[in-house]
């Protein structure tokens, strides 16, 4: 729903890439997501992706639908009513107050150096981990996205409760799920719709759970039965985005634990605008049909994106079931050949410039859980697309300007779009604007005529020096940032410093000035007199 690679872009305002190596570390938790299967497949253990209606024929029979051993869940209700939140809120607040007195007494009576904050004890951690994978919500989808932050802009004491909620949520009980459907599908939603439904789901987080289905003959698009993935909203989620994201704002702010040059508000406001939209999985579907559009990847070989069941609501999401397994898995990246592995970088980096110079309208929600492999097809399986937004002809205009005079070198250029597009004021000190310009720079580096292609990534590698560089600018930039990172830019860094990222999780070796020099040779500025700039 969600997506939060906010704070290191509030501090320094272009690609979030300083997340890499803590994603290194674990991989991120997304809600609503397909269960990878595992790799290599056995020749039965799942069936072929349902086609199209405009594809060859269906089988004769429908497999079961795959068995699955997702991590273990656990039941609770969601507090869905305001006033049933701010219960529970308040009911975290004083014993986060209870727990920061019994630490001061700690202290006082213990010769150990205390740490930064009384507020986020061990113990007062514990309480907040607890009830944020209990409520869900807009407050856990913030922890979840901070998760797989490393850019030690953040204390360690936060960075602990992030880390632990990064793949922790409750689902809904069989009886409130049920509320959903009959709200949402009718009361006989599952005899009407559905030859099958697994009422347990396979997978929950920060709005909503997702379980394995069987679409009926009559419903499915395919016209035979159909495996789908059945998206269930928690109830109110959307309604309860302000309170709890004000009730974050008073956690992060009362313990003072957040160092300056953060800008909590916008960064919030940013979020709270994005949960909105990922609430609505009427719009969500519309991007899946973009995107499997001709005009889009439905022509794509490399791509497949599911199809969409047109019963579909704005709190229930039928789709097809795909059969991948996540591109930054574990598992994945131990089976894979070193050629497939440069290959599904170079693909999901090529996307992101696709994305942004060609469509103008992104995913932009790098968690490696919404890209998937089949090693079938030799396709990435795209599944997720809450997070899509598109983006103004002048942004793009103006941002591709920016790129380029970094990947050129072009100082005074760097300026100069960074002004326009709104990373900087143009009162800014030397040092802000050397410790910016040198960022830039150095996030442009896989795309530079003098980089030696193919770029590697992962540990040890020349992107890992680059973004030990790019580390070394932070401090400079909390303390002399004069302004908020444009507001377009927080959900761009997130998907392009995700591509970096799972192509170093990848350890892959991308021809990355070959992708760049295709975008620049082909870009049309909307001002065609721009062109030859």
């Amino acid at each position: 729903m969600n997506r939060m690679y906010h704070w290191f872009c509030a501090a320094h305002g272009l690609f979030d890439v300083l997340s890499h190596t803590a994603a290194l570390r674990a991989q991120q938790c997304r809600p609503l997501r397909h269960t990878p299967s595992p790799l290599p497949l056995p020749p039965q253990a799942h069936p072929p992706p349902e086609p199209l209606p405009s594809s060859h024929p269906p089988p004769a029979t429908l497999d079961p639908i795959p068995e699955i051993s997702p991590r273990k869940l656990q039941s609770s209700k969601v507090p869905s009513s305001r006033i049933g939140r701010l219960f529970h809120y308040g009911g975290l607040a004083a014993s986060l107050g209870y727990g920061a007195a019994g630490e001061i007494l700690r202290r006082s009576v213990s010769s150990s150096d205390p740490a930064p904050s009384v507020f986020m004890s061990e113990a007062n951690i514990r309480r907040l981990v607890a009830k944020l994978t209990q409520m869900r919500g807009a407050a856990l989808k913030l922890g979840q996205f901070m998760s797989i932050q490393d850019t030690h802009v953040l204390p360690p004491e936060l960075e602990a409760v992030f880390r632990r909620v990064q793949d922790a949520a409750h689902y809904m009980p069989d009886w409130q799920m049920e509320q959903v459907m009959r709200t949402s599908l009718g009361p006989t939603w599952s005899s009407t719709h559905f030859s099958s439904f697994t009422r347990v789901p396979f997978a929950a987080a920060s709005i909503g759970q997702v379980h394995h289905a069987v679409l009926t003959a009559d419903a499915s698009p395919t016209g035979r039965e159909a495996h789908v993935a059945v998206k269930i909203q928690f109830p109110n989620v959307r309604q309860s985005i302000e309170s709890d994201l004000a009730y974050v704002r008073w956690v992060l702010t009362a313990g003072k634990i957040l160092p300056k040059g953060l800008f909590l508000d916008q960064t919030l406001q940013v979020m709270k605008n994005e949960l909105a939209d990922e609430c609505s999985y009427t719009r969500e579907a519309s991007f899946l049909r973009l995107f499997a559009s001709p005009e889009f990847l439905g022509d794509d070989p490399r791509f497949h994106v599911p199809w969409v069941w047109q019963g579909s609501t704005d709190d229930v999401l039928v789709m097809e079931h795909v059969q991948g397994a996540s591109v930054g898995g574990a598992l994945v990246a131990s089976v894979l050949s070193q050629s497939d592995k440069n290959a599904i970088a170079e693909r999901i980096i090529d996307l992101c410039l696709r994305e942004l110079f060609v469509f103008r309208t992104m995913q932009t929600d790098p968690n490696w859980t919404n890209f998937l492999w089949n090693p079938n097809t030799k396709q990435i399986e795209l599944v997720d697309f809450g997070a899509t937004r598109t983006y103004s002809t002048r942004f793009i205009d103006d941002w591709f300007r920016l790129l380029r005079a970094a990947a050129e070198g072009d100082r005074q250029a760097c300026v100069e779009w960074s002004v326009k597009v709104g990373y900087l004021t143009g009162a800014e000190s030397e040092s802000m604007l050397d410790a910016h310009v040198t960022s830039l720079s150095l996030l442009a580096t896989p795309f530079k005529e003098t980089t030696a292609q193919p770029f590697a990534f992962g540990p040890g590698s020349s992107w890992a020096e680059v973004t030990a560089r790019i580390r070394a600018q932070i401090p400079v930039m909390l303390h002399e940032r004069l302004t908020p990172p444009p507001r377009e830019t927080y959900s761009l860094n997130r998907k392009l410093s995700g591509a970096f990222l799972l192509a170093a999780r990848l350890d892959a070796e991308v021809d990355c000035r070959k992708l760049w020099r295709g975008v620049v040779d082909s870009y049309r500025f909307a001002d065609s007199s721009s062109s030859s700039e």
